[in-house]
């Protein structure tokens, strides 16, 4: 839903979050504002913050922008007891901030997908080259798994359409 829906949720006393959020808003009809329950991973935030305080102004406008907003349950809400997921897109986007992301359905409870960077070989001459591209530079996804690592993991269309993306620890 778009934000001007969910922020009428709020007002009526639905929680709300965009995917892979941890936390969600609400509004406070004492304080006549939103209230943003951050994840516990966000402890220069708080637990519980004012919009009006936020120093992520940017990223707090940027959110309001999204068509993406869903009410906040204990499914979908880790601050509820619940599990975030999101689809692939939002699992690149994350991946390219250094975050490990994983499928809920892969076996192998310690599988996830990274970027990895620096990216070198030893050739058949056994010199060591360094995979430097001037169009793409030095990076590829790796998927770490019960076996070891496998650089250059492609997504399935599987993997690409799935919406139950979580992030790795």
């Amino acid at each position: 839903m778009k934000f001007k829906e969910a922020f009428e949720k709020m007002k009526s006393g639905a929680k709300v979050k965009l995917p892979g959020w941890g936390g969600y808003w609400y509004w406070d009809s004492e304080k006549e504002t939103i209230m943003m329950r951050c994840r516990q991973k966000d402890p220069d935030q708080g637990d519980l913050l004012d919009i009006r305080e936020t120093q992520r102004v940017e990223y707090t406008l940027m959110n309001m922008q999204s068509e993406e907003w869903e009410i906040a349950d204990e499914k979908n809400c880790p601050a509820l007891g619940g599990t975030a997921t999101f689809s692939f897109a939002d699992a690149i986007r994350y991946l390219k901030r250094g975050l490990k992301v994983a499928r809920q359905g892969w076996n192998g409870k310690s599988q996830y997908i990274e970027i990895a960077t620096n990216i070198s070989y030893v050739n058949a001459s056994g010199q060591i080259v360094n995979c430097e591209h001037d169009a793409i530079g030095n990076k590829a996804i790796a998927f770490v798994g019960t076996s070891g690592v496998q650089m250059g993991w492609l997504a399935s269309q599987a993997d690409m359409l799935a919406d139950d993306w979580v992030f790795a620890e």
